[in-house]
């Protein structure tokens, strides 16, 4: 294999492939081959240096790239390639813990909460703790929480940290009866996955050594990406051997807002002193244009290692800038580009992408195209797992699989109606806690619970004598026949079909398709457990949910996107307070996150490349006029094409009454009618840009007006965030 390696890749993917031993860094820039690289890497371990499959542990953020480079190892050694780990953070340490949580003092069956259990018991801690959803909401709770175990913080540690805020002390009780309760019902949520594998190394040395000697090698993929606990677990496991690798671009660390932290990547020759460092600037999948638009827009940031993309394809087309009138227009052009393209050009729809900054922005697309019968999906959305019909029957397997769980219980108990009401299911709650057991426990006893009636203990005996027939043939079936059962048997399907509500009818569809989906996972698992499938369901996410096949528009955020690739892009919404957001105009740090956000929704492209704005929009019920972004004036001209009129097929779009006095506003801000040097409290608008003699070019991030003046914010390219007097400060427009 090392022969044919040399005709396979280019001069730095064959330093990364051959570079085994120690630590290494590979800055892979987008789309410069880092999945080839690492499978060829991978194969090289296996086939040249004899190096056992079982001792490399591969970790990816995703089950769709996990999924990609398994294909692809397999492609190249054969079925050796089921021998190693090739997984996802949480999928590795469910599988970790599978085998040893019981020294944590969990059963090995646990149960994977997601985001809607998660909710459901706490709300269930801040009743017990009387704390109004008013002053703390459950959304605040549950990120605090997110983020305290992002950064290796218990509840213990976080409690004695907080003694002194009153309300970081009130979610410090409440992160402890949290976990009380999880543990209580044998069940972990989303971070606990790593956060509890990295407790059990911590606390548990023989079980880590046992890890270190089996993972002799280790691989991380976008370890920009990667939050504390995650740094924390790969350096546990590194710790002995060193023969690290992490993969990554510190120009795509976009994830900042759910604990990504870029220094991971910025200082791994710190943690690493000896490493090597490889870069991998040469881009295989986009046009030389689009590349160099994105070196522009990316060489202002500051926190970066520093690489240039390298081009392989031909110059390709200029990036096309439009500028509408309104948010209507923006989505009138964008659908008729697609129209235009698809007769002109024999493309697919599948072929275009539409990328926005955030999914309150497809509103205005999805009635557009649907005017224009162009068919489009949303990546993002309502996902199947999360359907009430779906979650229902989910909850009915998690509680088969683990008795202890209450949630999933209160969940199920009266689903279908059984005549088991919620004050009965809060008497048992109460009752529950006071003996300290779980639910099913006073259950299986109910006739101790004397302040229910007799027509509630019948109710609840038959619903105990069901769910025991599910838990005694659970093991001895596969999981598509034990959810046909439940369906059957529980009175599910039945309700649905004889509904004269028109959506039951998806929902039995929805149905057919999870036992399609346990068929599907039956026949492609190794390990075909309930517990296994409830764990393939809880950790898909909606990038895995991407079917490249199907012929239709995708619209998605920018961070859905990281990973993927289409021929046409539009990135939509160009504006300063949009793309980049207020926030960012404020914040230098924010603004670098941005720009980097940026950079990965411009190398998603491959051959077209459309950056959009609007001159006024609504938001949230409000009609705005902002600039259009910076991000597009960073880019050179000499790689862009000039910018559209305003108008749909030639003629101005109508505007309303509202619309055009904003537009005549924002026409007013970018002419006024003032001599030059100077600017009137009237035509001064947040957005708009501006020049000072000493700090040079800025944004108006903000507009305070009082007695003939205005005072002013302005975000000033590279003298920051300035507050000044419009009467004091020599502006002039841009």
């Amino acid at each position: 294999m090392a022969l044919e390696l040399e005709k396979l890749l280019n001069k730095e993917q064959l330093e990364a492939v051959m570079t085994i031993d120690g630590p290494l860094l590979i800055l892979a820039g987008a789309g410069s081959g880092k999945t080839r690289v690492l499978t060829y890497r991978i194969a090289h371990m296996i086939e040249d240096r004899h190096i056992y499959p079982s001792q490399i542990l591969a970790i990816t953020f995703t089950n769709k790239a996990a999924g990609e480079m398994r294909e692809r190892v397999r492609h190249l050694i054969g079925s050796e390639a089921d021998n190693m780990w090739i997984s996802t953070f949480h999928s590795s340490c469910v599988r970790i813990l599978r085998r040893e949580i019981d020294k944590l003092g969990y059963n090995k069956n646990f149960a994977i909460y997601d985001s809607y259990d998660q909710k459901v018991l706490i709300k269930q801690c801040m009743q017990e703790l009387n704390i109004n959803d008013k002053d703390i909401t459950d959304r605040e709770i549950i990120g605090k929480i997110g983020e305290l175990k992002d950064e290796l913080k218990s509840p213990e540690r976080f409690k004695k940290e907080s003694q002194h805020n009153f309300r970081l002390n009130k979610i410090a009780d409440l992160y402890l009866l949290y976990q009380k309760k999880l543990k209580g019902n044998n069940a972990l949520d989303f971070d606990d996955l790593i956060f509890k594998t990295v407790e059990l190394f911590k606390s548990q040395v023989d079980v880590l050594e046992f890890y270190q000697r089996k993972f002799r090698y280790i691989m991380v993929d976008e370890y920009q990406d990667t939050n504390k606990a995650q740094y924390e677990l790969v350096r546990l496991l590194a710790a002995q051997h060193k023969n690290i690798c992490v993969v990554g671009d510190d120009d795509q660390c976009i994830y900042a807002w759910r604990g990504a932290d870029i220094r991971n990547i910025l200082e791994f020759e710190k943690d690493y002193p000896n490493a090597k460092v490889i870069k991998l600037e040469q881009n295989y999948r986009s046009k030389a244009n689009i590349l160099e638009a994105a070196n522009c827009v990316i060489k202002n940031n500051l926190q970066r290692k520093g690489k240039k993309l390298r081009p392989v394809c031909d110059a390709g087309e200029k990036i096309r800038i439009y500028r509408g009138f309104s948010d209507i227009d923006e989505a009138r052009f964008v659908s008729s580009e697609i129209k235009k393209a698809l007769s002109a050009e024999d493309r697919d729809y599948k072929e275009f992408a539409i990328l926005y900054r955030t999914n309150a922005q497809s509103r205005v697309f999805e009635e557009q195209f649907i005017r224009d019968a162009v068919p489009y999906r949303i990546i993002g959305g309502l996902k199947f797992y999360d359907r009430k019909e779906i979650k229902d029957i989910l909850a009915y397997l998690k509680f088969i699989n683990n008795p202890l769980d209450d949630v999933s219980l209160r969940r199920i108990i009266n689903v279908p109606k059984r005549n088991i009401g919620d004050s009965t299911v809060q008497k048992v709650q109460e009752f529950a806690t006071q003996i300290d057991e779980c639910m099913y426990s006073v259950l299986l006893e109910v006739e101790q619970v004397l302040s229910l009636a007799q027509r509630s203990v019948t109710s609840i005996k038959k619903f105990v004598s069901l769910i025991n027939s599910f838990v005694r043939t659970k093991d001895e079936k596969p999981v598509s026949k034990l959810i046909e059962e439940i369906l059957e048997v529980t009175g599910y399907l039945n309700e649905l079909k004889n509904s004269k509500d028109p959506d039951d009818i998806s929902r039995v569809e929805n149905l057919k398709e999870l036992v399609s989906a346990a068929a599907e996972f039956e026949n492609s698992a190794e390990d075909k457990s309930l517990s296994a499938f409830l764990e393939t369901v809880t950790l898909v996410s909606d990038i895995d949910n991407h079917d490249e096949t199907e012929n239709s528009v995708v619209m998605m955020t920018v961070h859905s996107a990281k990973g993927l690739e289409f021929p046409v892009v539009f990135m939509v919404g160009m504006e300063n307070g949009i793309f980049p957001g207020t926030q960012s105009l404020n914040d230098p740090a924010e603004m670098e996150e941005s720009r980097r956000l940026c950079y990965v929704g411009i190398t998603r492209a491959k051959e077209r490349l459309y950056m959009t704005s609007a001159e006024t929009r609504r938001v949230f019920g409000r009609t705005v006029a902002y600039a259009q972004s910076d991000f597009v004036d960073e880019i050179a001209q000499e790689f862009k094409q000039g910018a559209y009129a305003s108008s749909h097929h030639g003629r101005p779009a109508p505007a309303s009454p509202v619309v055009a006095a904003a537009i005549a506003r924002s026409h007013a801000a970018a002419k006024p009618s003032a001599p030059r040097g100077t600017l009137s409290a009237d035509s001064v608008v947040a957005g708009m840009k501006v020049r000072h003699e000493k700090f040079g070019i800025g944004t108006i991030v903000s507009v305070s007006k009082a007695a003939g003046d205005a005072k002013l914010t302005i975000a000033f390219d590279k003298m920051g965030v300035k507050i000044l007097m419009l009467s004091m400060a020599p502006l002039e427009p841009v």
